[in-house]
């Protein structure tokens, strides 16, 4: 289990466990907070092809999906 802190997500660096169309190494890019403090939205981008993808930032918990860092 991945400890996460929401407000030091943005430009944090993650490997996913099994990379899929060879994409392993993110970065997230964009992360909204509403006006309590609560995540409302969060973007990863893939470093090797620049695709952005919408995740839900507590699926970055998960250490069988993802790792912090590149390794």
């Amino acid at each position: 289990m991945n400890q996460i802190n929401p407000r030091k997500l943005l430009h944090s660096k993650w490997t996913a466990a099994q990379p899929q169309n060879k994409e392993k190494h993110f970065i997230i890019t964009e992360i909204e907070f509403d006006e309590d403090g609560v995540v409302e939205h969060c973007l990863i981008e893939a470093v090797h092809s620049g695709n952005e993808y919408a995740i839900n930032w507590r699926d970055l918990k998960d250490s069988q999906q993802w790792r912090q860092g590149w390794k």
